[in-house]
Order: C-alpha cells, then structure tokens, then sequence
C-alpha cells in the first residue's frame, strides 16, 4: 500500500524518485546499523536482551493477553502475546520501510512479488528465530547481528543502484 502510493510519485527530470529514495533509505539504514554496532559495547551473548525483554512483557501485558479476555478463549496467551509483539515491532520498523521502498521500486506487479517475500522471509526468519534462537543466543551478540544486517542493508542499496543504472 505505501509503497505503491510512493511509487505513484512521478518522475522529477527523467530521475526516478521513488527508486533514489528507496536507495537512500537502504543506504541510510545499512550505515546506522553499521554506526550503532560499532557504538556497541560487546557484552557477549543475547541472553542478557532475552530476559530484559521477558521481563518487559510479564510486566506490560494487559489482561486480554495473559489469559485474562475474551481473546483468550479463541486463541492462547502466548500466541496474543506473539502477535501483538511482532505486528507492533514491525510497524515503522527497517522491514516495514524496506518493503515499501521494495513495492515502490516494482510498480503494482511488484507488490505481491514484495508480499510474498516479505510474508516467506519474516516466516523463516521467525522459524529460525523459535528453533534456534536459544542456541544462537548463546553465541551470537546483538553488535554481530547489527554487523550483519548494516552489510545487509548497503548489499541492498548497492544492487538497486546497479538496477537502476541498468547494469543489472
């Protein structure tokens, strides 16, 4: 939806606008992932963010999500909590904007080719997430996982420069 609002902006001299700022947003959020991993004090493993985020949920749940609502009799507390988490998580987020500058770039045929992506790629990322998470915790810091999703960010950035300028 936004993104092909976005992409409804008409060209300004020949230069496609929506591709350029979807260039930039990809730029811009590979480098402040990059800055704020550098800024990062490497304290080890994701354990410690875990736990400070179990804690944050026990305390900020409201009723209709511990089991306490009518939403609880259709669905269990944890799958309430997982929902409303990740949807609030996501909207405004790099993901949310990324797949907007995506959908801009790929017209209205692009859209469902971004939806499709996007709905494949948050499935495996939070399958990965619940079946290794636990695991990668114990080994990967959140300043490596920043590393890697600022280098993630400019590869973006790069290859739809590269589509732009017609090279790809």
């Amino acid at each position: 939806g936004i993104g092909q609002l976005f992409h409804s902006v008409p060209d300004a001299g020949g230069l496609p606008v929506d591709d350029i700022c979807s260039i930039l947003a990809f730029g811009f959020f590979g480098v402040k992932l990059l800055t704020d991993a550098w800024n990062m004090e490497d304290d080890g493993s994701l354990l410690d963010e875990k736990e400070e985020a179990e804690e944050a949920i026990r305390e900020s749940a409201p009723a209709w999500m511990s089991g306490g609502g009518a939403a609880s009799l259709i669905f269990p507390p944890l799958v309430l909590q997982a929902f409303v988490l990740v949807f609030a998580a996501e909207i405004g987020d790099r993901s949310f904007i990324s797949a907007a500058a995506l959908s801009a770039q790929g017209g209205p045929e692009g859209a469902a080719a971004v939806f499709i992506g996007g709905i494949t790629a948050h499935g495996i990322a939070t399958l990965m997430a619940v079946l290794l998470g636990e695991v990668i915790s114990k080994y990967v810091s959140e300043k490596q996982l920043a590393y890697i999703g600022g280098v993630l960010f400019l590869i973006f950035a790069a290859t739809s420069g590269v589509k732009l300028a017609g090279l790809l």
